[in-house]
């Protein structure tokens, strides 16, 4: 086990608090082999009915994966293990038998959105701000990122992967990515009525849940549509630079920071992601494309500059998206070869 993981079982409550605020509770491979093993563990438990899963001290749920290790101090061995043990805890709580609570107060980016996007019961507050931030990092939308953004409606998905664009609470409710929206300060208060009442939970989040602010998301539906909604990347740029509007001005600025290969990686994975059979497919197909990007030189390059030299100004290989090629992409997408693929938790 781990110090960076607390579990417990509170009435019929098995509860995993994440407890490494200096890193905003960011994953590592220990803390993501603890809440593996722990939630087998549980699946034959009778005592455990349900799991919350939450933050203990500090501003956020969860910042993501701790990438900033994997580049400074890992190997590309560490990496793969980190990622395939990551997918493996992300499928498990997909296909969980007992119903997951996650809280997502605060910050919730990358592998936070990982555990909690495949809960049954996601709840937003006031101080959600959830985000798929990869391109940024040379990356892509994994941890189920893949699945979740292809599903929602228009072209918001492509917006989110390309711009790494922070939903508020009330835009996580709107968008479906999260289910009920309630104040901070009743946390508490639910998180025990629940492990007094684990049946209850419906009724419980009901009678706290409140009506969150204006989803500033859906006043862009159109804009987002009309320019992320083409096929290719080059276009999505051309778009938005022909648009007059301050808002594709901005976007455009934010887009020009993004690792050109992420950017046209994650557009292929969302296409993709719509024809995978189901979950387990799309972790196979994600820790394809993350065991070739994550020891890739745009991921190491992304992490540097933003995570650890901090200078903010990475140097993308290829530096524009023109340059980055069908075949390149292919190669990404290829089969891993026999026995190197993913492999779901076996119980």
């Amino acid at each position: 086990m781990t110090d960076l993981v607390r579990f417990a079982v509170e009435g019929g409550v098995g509860r995993i608090s994440l407890t490494r605020p200096k890193a905003i509770h960011a994953l590592n491979l220990e803390m993501c082999q603890a809440m593996l093993d722990q939630l087998v563990e549980w699946i034959g438990d009778v005592q455990v009915t349900t799991v919350i899963v939450d933050h203990g001290e500090g501003r956020g749920f969860c910042a993501g994966g701790d990438v900033r290790w994997l580049v400074a101090e890992g190997s590309e061995d560490d990496a793969r293990a980190f990622f395939h043990t990551e997918y493996r805890l992300n499928h498990l709580m997909f296909t969980y038998p007992k119903p997951i609570v996650a809280f997502m107060d605060g910050v919730t980016m990358g592998g936070g959105v990982g555990i909690s996007a495949p809960a049954r019961y996601r709840i937003a507050t006031e101080n959600t701000g959830l985000a798929m931030p990869e391109t940024t990092i040379g990356l892509f939308p994994d941890v189920g990122g893949g699945w979740y953004l292809a599903q929602l409606p228009g072209a918001v998905g492509a917006f989110l992967a390309l711009t790494g664009a922070r939903l508020d609470g009330a835009e996580c409710l709107a968008l479906g990515l999260a289910t009920h929206y309630l104040p901070s300060d009743s946390l508490a208060d639910v998180k025990a009525a629940i492990a007094a009442n684990p049946g209850d939970i419906d009724a419980i989040l009901a009678a706290a849940s409140v009506e969150p602010p204006a989803a500033r998301i859906l006043g862009n539906r159109d804009r987002i549509d009309r320019l992320f909604g083409l096929p290719r990347y080059e276009d999505i740029l051309a778009a938005l630079a022909d648009d007059s509007s301050a808002w594709a001005a901005k976007e455009l600025a934010t887009l020009s920071h993004k690792s050109p290969s992420s950017c046209k990686i994650s557009l292929r994975l969302l296409k993709e992601a719509k024809a995978v059979p189901d979950f387990a497919a799309e972790m196979a197909l994600e820790y394809t494309l993350a065991a070739r990007v994550a020891v890739a030189q745009d991921f190491h390059e992304g992490v540097r500059a933003l995570l650890i030299d901090k200078t903010g100004e990475p140097k993308w290989r290829p530096p524009t998206p023109e340059a980055v090629t069908d075949e390149m992409l292919d190669a990404v997408f290829a089969p891993l070869p026999e026995g190197q693929g993913w492999s779901p938790q076996p119980l």
